[in-house]
């Protein structure tokens, strides 16, 4: 029977979940070095029989002071509550950023949230964990009150891998550079991206290959181009095989980045559902072609190598 982790979307705890163990930070993807963090906070639940429970913020915090920002999550929201479940948290707080979390002092932070709301024992967060008005409060800062509020900094070394440190940021870097394979490695699974089928041009029928479009919202951008998908349709554990175009579609002149994926083996309408496509191979990047028939012959070269992936 799967366990039930309770959501929180205030500071406003229940008595059983105070005084536990809290970790902060952002966790978007949920990748190698999070699951190293997790592990060890299981090792104190274990020792001091302390819940363990989840901080994070939505949006992220440097989405919500940049708006220039749009395309840049690894996982939305959901799939990071998912993930975190999976991890053997007992409850998750997702708080809102708004400007009045944001304009809220660092020690306040410290006094008002973590003493007086979560009344945490241990605390872990990462050595560049930045809080409070203006990025003023830093671990440093964390580690001073220690004693004067009752809780315990543990700020683990960072999980490296051939001399990287495992990070979303490192999981960015590589999707945006089409090494796929090498984020789908930390992340430890196949990245992921959950969207609604919409109505789009009609422009991959008139071609013969029918696909269901799908708007990114804010994850990252991969390196545009053609990839070998595996699709789920929701409440499924069935998957299609298929593949997806993610980019800009210059051989019709399409102006907004779109991820268009073509199913094998597949009838129905789809539109308005939602569909979870996992990324399994980059197959080449995004190309302008002179006209549809030289686009129709590259496509069937495509399918034969998803086909085999």
């Amino acid at each position: 029977m799967e366990k039930l982790i309770k959501i929180y979307n205030n500071f406003n705890l229940k008595k059983k979940h105070k005084g536990s163990i809290i970790l902060i930070g952002n966790f978007d993807g949920v990748h190698l070095g999070h699951k190293k963090l997790f592990d060890l906070a299981k090792k104190y639940k274990k020792k001091f029989k302390l819940d363990v429970g989840v901080l994070t913020f939505e949006p992220m915090p440097k989405m919500f002071f940049n708006k220039e920002i749009k395309n840049f999550r690894i996982s939305n929201l959901g799939q990071k509550i998912n993930l975190l479940k999976n991890l053997g948290v007992d409850f998750i707080i997702t708080k809102k950023f708004d400007n009045e979390l944001s304009k809220t002092k660092s020690l306040d932070f410290i006094k008002k949230i973590i003493f007086k709301k979560l009344k945490a024992k241990y605390i872990f967060v990462s050595n560049n964990f930045k809080f409070g008005n203006k990025r003023e409060g830093d671990v440093s800062q964390l580690i001073n009150y220690e004693i004067s509020y009752g809780y315990k900094i543990i700020k683990p070394e960072p999980l490296k891998i051939k001399n990287k440190v495992i990070s979303s940021s490192l999981i960015r870097n590589f999707l945006e550079k089409g090494f796929l394979d090498k984020a789908n490695r930390i992340l430890k699974r196949n990245w992921c991206i959950i969207g609604k089928v919409e109505k789009g041009r009609q422009v991959g029928k008139k071609i013969g290959f029918p696909t269901c479009n799908i708007d990114i919202k804010d994850y990252v951008l991969a390196k545009p181009g053609v990839y070998a998908v595996r699709v789920y349709k929701k409440n499924s554990k069935l998957p299609i095989k298929g593949i997806a175009n993610l980019g800009y579609r210059p051989t019709f002149n399409q102006k907004k980045l779109l991820l268009e994926v073509h199913l094998f083996n597949f009838s129905g309408n789809l539109y308005n559902k939602y569909l979870s496509v996992e990324f399994l191979r980059f197959i080449r990047k995004e190309k302008k072609f002179k006209n549809a028939k030289q686009l129709r012959k590259q496509i069937k070269g495509d399918l034969l190598i998803a086909k085999n992936t």
